[in-house]
């Protein structure tokens, strides 16, 4: 009887919970709240809520905020080096000549540069050299502000910030092996979908309107102004990805050896020692100061996971008679659900969703390695194409867009994504 109605009340503070997300609630302090709520609700003892839930979570976690740190660290360099604005200054050189080359190559160039970089500062930074690009070979604004968002997400696959912060859900899954082979199909899905979807609408492309676009968000077209750096670098935001492909290497050394060749490669790692150093402590004073909410966000929902896991027992009957067994029914059920992840709803980990994710892991019936790209590939449909994803929030002030006319190109194809990309999921881990 006890055990019933404590399982009650855990479900009552479960559902509150996503109400108040659902509402713009603070998601570190729902955590915090709901790791201290789960912990009296759950009867567990004092002593292991002060070992299992506030301390052993946070102190296992501290290994992978290390790599966001690197990563971010990494985003910042190849903005501030100059890479990532030569590499977006590069693509207007045919945009003149050839507007639906300069198109697609737009969202190739975006897609390198977000393998690595990460944050709606590093957005920020990009954005306002290539959409400005996008307008200027004519494309009206909703759809370049689109294709630009759609082209963000793709990689986010692959992007190992982003990855991680994932595994603080699902700590037992690894960025390597069939993983990453898995994230490079899923990003090729999703571009080729942004391709198509520019095709469609390539009458729209008309370079007659360049002007009063421009005007409209006040731009200038101005990239060729931006301070060239050797084309070898292009290749650098790929490193670390290619190092643990290729060399089994681990994301930190991958990292390191990034930022060291784009230091090289760029005159910022010179003679001048104080010179070097400033660049060092900026790019990494700049970098920890982007992700401090984010590391705290994540320590509060390391504690509600913990507080999940030693709860998750009485939530096992609910799950399995709610979800599908069969790993093939389960990945087409979540890619046909996929807009209720729109909005911050429930099959968004960064929103609504989070609730589910933190305590499905300890059931015990699916395994991490399953579970995250699962969840992580309706997630990105969220974050390509969300009104509610901070870069999209930009995005749409910046480009003067309505939301309905963001959301009118964005959804649809992202839907198509996600349907393919969770069948991808069960073709490789299913």
């Amino acid at each position: 009887m006890t055990s019933t109605i404590i399982a009650i009340l855990l479900l009552i503070t479960f559902i509150g919970f996503i109400a108040f997300i659902m509402k713009g609630g603070n998601l570190m302090i729902g955590f915090f709240v709901m790791a201290i709520l789960w912990s009296v609700i759950g009867l567990i003892p004092f002593d292991t809520a002060i070992q299992k839930v506030f301390a052993e979570p946070a102190l296992n976690y501290g290994p992978t905020i290390i790599y966001i740190v690197f990563g971010s660290w990494f985003g910042q360099v190849l903005v501030d080096s100059g890479i990532a604005p030569s590499i977006s200054a590069a693509t207007n050189k045919v945009g003149k000549k050839r507007p639906f080359f300069a198109a697609i190559l737009v969202v190739l160039v975006t897609s390198l540069i977000f393998v690595s970089a990460y944050g709606v500062g590093s957005v920020i930074a990009i954005g306002v050299i290539l959409l400005p690009i996008l307008l200027s070979v004519g494309l009206p604004r909703d759809l370049a502000l689109s294709i630009f968002s759609l082209a963000i997400g793709a990689p986010m696959y692959l992007n190992v910030v982003l990855y991680n912060q994932m595994k603080a859900f699902f700590p037992k899954a690894h960025y390597a092996g069939t993983y990453l082979v898995f994230g490079i199909c899923a990003m090729v899905v999703q571009l080729i979908v942004v391709l198509a979807l520019i095709l469609l609408n390539r009458k729209k492309i008309n370079p007659a309107n360049t002007e009063q676009n421009l005007a409209v968000i006040g731009a200038n077209d101005d990239a060729d102004e931006i301070q060239k750096v050797p084309a070898i670098t292009y290749i650098i935001p790929v490193i670390p990805v290619a190092m643990n492909m290729i060399f089994k290497w681990d994301a930190i050394p991958g990292l390191t050896l990034g930022v060291l060749l784009a230091m090289l490669l760029t005159g910022k790692l010179t003679s001048n020692f104080k010179n070097s150093i400033k660049f060092l402590n900026d790019t990494i004073q700049t970098s920890i100061s982007n992700i401090a909410g984010l590391i705290m966000f994540l320590m509060a929902l390391t504690f509600f996971t913990g507080a999940a896991s030693l709860n998750a027992a009485r939530f096992k009957p609910i799950f399995e008679a709610l979800l599908p067994h069969n790993t093939l029914i389960l990945c087409l059920a979540i890619g046909i659900l996929a807009p209720l992840a729109l909005f911050r709803g429930p099959l968004h980990v960064w929103g609504a969703g989070a609730a589910t994710a933190a305590v499905l892991p300890g059931t015990g019936l699916f395994s991490d390695a399953f579970m995250l790209p699962l969840m992580y590939t309706v997630t990105l449909m969220a974050v390509s194409t969300d009104i509610t994803q901070s870069w999209n929030v930009w995005g749409l002030e910046y480009m003067k867009v309505d939301s309905k006319a963001f959301l009118k190109y964005g959804v649809p194809a992202m839907w198509l994504v996600t349907i393919i990309n969770e069948l991808l999921v069960y073709h490789f881990f299913g």
